[in-house]
């Protein structure tokens, strides 16, 4: 059985681009976007974002909560 190739997109990051990736997924979590808003770039990048989108919606869901 031949070895995997890694994906090319996840050989193009860093931890660096990894916490920008969270840190913007965050964002969108925290005001409110769809989790849609980013389909694009590297495996390791989308689920660093998709990461920082889940914190940042249940912050978000929280204050909606607290300010009902």
């Amino acid at each position: 059985m031949a070895p995997a190739e890694p994906n090319k997109d996840d050989q193009h990051w860093s931890l660096e681009s990894l916490n920008k990736a969270y840190q913007q997924g965050y964002m969108a979590g925290l005001t409110g976007q769809s989790s849609s808003a980013h389909k694009q770039g590297a495996d390791m990048l989308k689920t660093a974002w998709e990461a920082g989108w889940d914190d940042g919606h249940e912050q978000f869901e929280q204050h909606k909560r607290r300010s009902a």
